[in-house]
Parts: structure tokens; sequence; C-alpha cells
């Protein structure tokens, strides 16, 4: 009963049951209150720990997205700085910084050496 006056903003939870909460769903107490709503008005639910939902993004004509400014800033990323483009098959896409997918890339090359010798 108090969650449904939390979400209908009769009531704001105590801090102890927030932290327990979202141990729970495995997000954090900022997580958990930090929720968006969408343009349709639903509510989009907290994201597990160290995963991410950044909000929607529109491709233009010429194929070009903005990555909201808060993932750029959280990411560290500048512009001009370059990406490689991995998808899945029927599951999406992802970007990975060049200089991390390099760097993983030469990690495995220089294991697949050590086990030949």
């Amino acid at each position: 009963m108090a969650y449904a006056k939390w979400e209908s903003g009769a009531t704001v939870p105590d801090v102890e049951k927030c932290a327990r909460l979202a141990q729970v769903y495995g997000t954090t107490v900022d997580g958990l209150l930090r929720t968006e709503e969408l343009d349709d008005g639903r509510i989009l639910p907290p994201a597990p720990k160290g995963k991410n939902m950044w909000g929607a993004v529109t491709m233009n004509e010429r194929g070009q997205i903005v990555i909201p400014k808060a993932a750029r800033d959280h990411f560290g990323l500048s512009a001009g700085q370059r990406f490689i483009l991995m998808s899945e098959d029927g599951e999406g896409f992802a970007l990975v910084p060049a200089e991390v997918f390099e760097r993983k890339l030469e990690l495995v090359g220089r294991i697949l050496a050590s086990e030949g010798e």
C-alpha cells in the first residue's frame, strides 16, 4: 500500500526502504528515484547498476544521430572521436570507442600468440 502512495506522490519513501529496494532491483537509490517520463506518458524504470538508458535518438536522412550530452559526458566522448560499430542480427548495435576496441583486440592477439608458443 505504501508503494502506491509513493507512486501517486502522496508520500515520500524513507531512505532505508529506498536502499533496500535499490539492492533488490540491482540499481542505485538515485536510479530508483530518478525515473524518466516519456513523451507518451510512460515511465522508464530505473536501469540495473552499471547499465544506462540515455533516451531516444532520431537518425536524420544522412544516417546521423546525436549522442545525448549526458552520455557524452559520462563516457568522456569528444568531437572527432572514432568508434567501432558492432551489431548482433536481430538485436541492434553498439558503438565502442575505437581505442577501447583496439586495446582489447591487441590483448586478444597477445593471448593467442602466447598460446601458440
